[in-house]
């Protein structure tokens, strides 16, 4: 990961998920704004592509993306990344957390292990860690410092127990922070997004109707909106 060298009064973003869907979309809609963002994700190919989007707008006064091809469930990589954004800025201004693993539907008798397993270690488990490590920068940011969580209220639902237990266990652990933090900072917001035209939802919905689907860019703006 090659980090660039932005004005210190520059407003840093990290994006965990951002090689599509709302995150790519959320961390193109930052850079359009004169945002630094460190777009991370495990696929190469879909940051390039963010990379490419960004770069052909050419706005005046856009901002920049630094690509962090990473797994947010290697700990020591992602130490790695908050000790390289700590030398470079100092600090951290946005943590928007978009990073998930959509198992497939099963009944929970019949969840796959391996699914299970990817679940908790994505949507929970590597939540808890970022958490601890992006705390500090975000302080560091001052009282303007904000993390977005991303809710998908599926648990308790048929066939969604993998996705829907973990994605809880995830919102829970930032309702927690989000209480904690309520004096002392940072800004925890859990935003619930609109039901989109995603990946993600095709593979839990591959009949419906996507044309009634809210817009992606939209909602990042929307969103966007709420730091």
């Amino acid at each position: 990961m090659s980090l660039t060298s932005p004005s210190t009064s520059q407003r840093i973003a990290l994006v965990t998920g951002a090689s599509r869907g709302l995150g790519a979309a959320i961390a193109e809609e930052l850079a359009a704004r004169g945002w630094h963002v460190v777009a991370l994700a495990r696929t190469v190919g879909g940051l390039e592509e963010l990379d490419d989007r960004v770069k052909a707008k050419g706005q005046p006064g856009a901002g920049e993306l630094t690509l962090a091809p990473m797994d947010i469930t290697n700990d020591d990589a992602m130490a790695h990344l908050c000790r390289s954004i700590h030398d470079r800025w100092g600090k951290l201004d946005l943590w928007v957390h978009a990073a998930v693993h959509a198992a497939p539907l099963a009944p929970a008798a019949f969840v796959d292990v391996k699914d299970w397993d990817k679940s908790v270690a994505i949507n929970t488990r590597a939540t808890g860690v970022l958490i601890t490590m992006i705390e500090p920068l975000l302080q560091a940011a001052g009282g303007s410092a904000t993390a977005m969580f991303l809710e998908d209220p599926r648990a308790g639902e048929k066939f969604f127990g993998a996705y829907g237990a973990s994605k809880a266990a995830q919102i829970a652990l930032a309702r927690s922070w989000q209480a904690e933090a309520v004096k002392t900072g940072p800004r925890v917001l859990i935003e619930t997004p609109v039901p989109l035209a995603t990946a993600t939802r095709a593979r839990f919905f591959p009949g419906e109707d996507r044309a009634l689907l809210g817009d992606i860019r939209a909602e990042a703006t929307r969103l966007i909106a709420r730091v």
